[in-house]
Parts: structure tokens; sequence; C-alpha cells
């Protein structure tokens, strides 16, 4: 079954610019990779790309915060992703207090 994702035409203009600075000819290859990725590839590269963020994320806490538990770790990381309400609510830990 294919499905297919309406993308309006600012979005387009948006993404095609983010790989104008690659060579068609590279830009080509990536892409047809990508489609020949089935949907379990596609969401572990996800899943492998926002383990890399959280950790450049959690590199720049060490080097801003020292050295801290590894709760305190847990908690700045996830106040960069999870919504203050809920980060004060559940975990008593307001980022903008103390911090992120």
């Amino acid at each position: 079954m294919i499905y297919y994702i309406y993308v309006s035409k600012k979005v387009k203009k948006r993404i095609d610019n983010i790989i104008m600075d690659t060579d068609p000819k590279i830009r080509k290859i990536i892409i047809d990779g990508y489609r020949k990725m089935t949907p379990q590839q596609k969401l572990q590269r996800v899943n492998e790309l926002n383990k890399s963020i959280q950790q450049i994320a959690l590199a720049r806490i060490l080097k801003q915060y020292g050295n801290i538990s590894e709760k305190e770790q847990t908690l700045r990381l996830a106040s960069l992703w999870i919504d203050q309400d809920i980060m004060v609510n559940v975990f008593n830990w307001d980022p903008k207090i103390k911090g992120y």
C-alpha cells in the first residue's frame, strides 16, 4: 500500500532549499536511497538520529553544569523535550528555575 502525504508548496520549497547545497547527483542518490527503505528502516534511522541529538544535548549539559548526578542529567535532558508543566507536575523540576 502506498501512502501519499500532502505537502504544501511553501513546505516543499523549504525542503528543496534545505538540500540545495548538495550536488544534484548526490541528492538523487540520497533520495533514491530513502525511497528504497522500508518504513521500519526509516523509523530506525529517525530513532538513531534522535539518539544522536540527545547525546549532543547531553554533552552540552555536562559541559555547562559539570559533574552532576545521573538523575539531574536525565531531568535536564528530558526538560528539552517535555512540556514545562509536565516537568513541574510529574518530576518536580522547573526548567525555568533550575535550567535546561
